[in-house]
């Protein structure tokens, strides 16, 4: 081949990766969101009873009755991997617990998944959570019936259960049962910060509109969030909080209505605590990555991943072979 023809073929390469990549870095850079004051009194009291908060006393006032065989109160754990899951999807819990939620080690520093659910309907499907969590012990399991209204339940139950029972995890990765998530990657992107405290990374949602549609299951009246927007917050599916946060967005969610949807309200909660959420790329959102080796060593998050395909993905991403550039 002639030079134009090579720099013909090189400008195409170069195109179709700004095409790929390009909006992602533009997100990540451009709508980050600006960093909040804290001379507002409100939040300068927020994070000082965070600051202050005493673990005994929450354990003798928990605001739910939680089952757990799970504990890790004199850990020092690295990552701490909290999996929303729905009780009736034993399957799949033990698909994670085979492929990514089987890593304990990350880089020498202690990694822990469980999983956080809610009671089921079931008095059959009770008793086999039961077995589950006595050999496994890695449930965390809420009073309330598991249902799609009780999600930001949930949500609030994992990040007072975090802050109560486990106030030695450093990060606390909050992920859906339906994703992939590499370990490796996101460990090594949380060893790189240099900024240890006010840590809430995901893919940020940026100008989100309350559901005003009474008929919609994700409604929210007025009365309950009165504003045009909602703050810029985390998507749900996956998304990173230092310990420090989880305290403050336990403190801040006594003020915050539990009808708004969980990633939401954990935003809601960052803001009257000062703490800015920072958008990273590699979090998928809701979105479905399609496979691709050294793709998937490099992302942390993808979404909607079926069960074989996590066995498959799992293992190759896992064979230790590098990436060339």
């Amino acid at each position: 081949l002639r030079t134009h023809q090579w720099c013909f073929i090189l400008f195409n390469v170069l195109l179709f990766h700004g095409l790929l990549f390009g909006a992602d870095l533009l997100e990540e850079y451009f709508l980050r969101s600006l960093p909040l004051s804290y001379s507002d009194a409100k939040t300068l009291e927020i994070r000082e009873r965070a600051r202050k908060l005493e673990m005994d006393p929450l354990k003798a006032n928990l605001s739910y009755t939680v089952s757990s065989a799970a504990s890790c109160s004199h850990q020092e754990i690295f990552l701490l991997v909290l999996v929303c899951s729905s009780p009736e999807n034993r399957t799949r819990r033990n698909v994670i617990r085979q492929t990514w939620g089987n890593v304990t080690d990350a880089r020498g520093y202690a990694v822990l998944t469980l999983f956080a659910l809610g009671k089921p309907a079931s008095v059959t499907t009770q008793l086999e959570i039961d077995e589950e969590s006595q050999k496994h012990r890695d449930i965390i399991e809420g009073s309330f019936i598991d249902s799609p209204e009780t999600q930001t339940q949930k949500m609030l139950m994992s990040v007072e259960w975090t802050v109560t029972f486990c106030p030695h995890a450093r990060y606390i990765l909050k992920t859906d049962e339906d994703m992939f998530v590499g370990i490796p990657s996101l460990a090594g992107y949380l060893l790189s910060l240099t900024q240890l405290k006010d840590i809430y990374v995901g893919r940020v949602v940026h100008h989100g509109v309350p559901d005003r549609d009474p008929a919609s299951p994700g409604f929210v009246p007025v009365h309950q969030y009165s504003e045009e927007f909602y703050p810029d917050y985390c998507d749900g599916s996956a998304f990173i909080m230092s310990q420090d946060v989880a305290r403050k967005v336990y403190v801040a969610a006594k003020e915050v209505p539990v009808s708004v949807p969980p990633d939401i309200f954990v935003g809601i909660c960052a803001k009257k605590a000062g703490v800015t959420p920072i958008h990273s790329s590699r979090f998928s959102g809701e979105k479905h990555i399609s496979y691709n080796r050294c793709c998937y060593k490099f992302i942390f998050t993808s979404s909607n991943v079926k069960e074989d395909e996590l066995f498959k993905d799992w293992k190759e991403t896992s064979d230790g072979q590098d990436c060339s550039l």
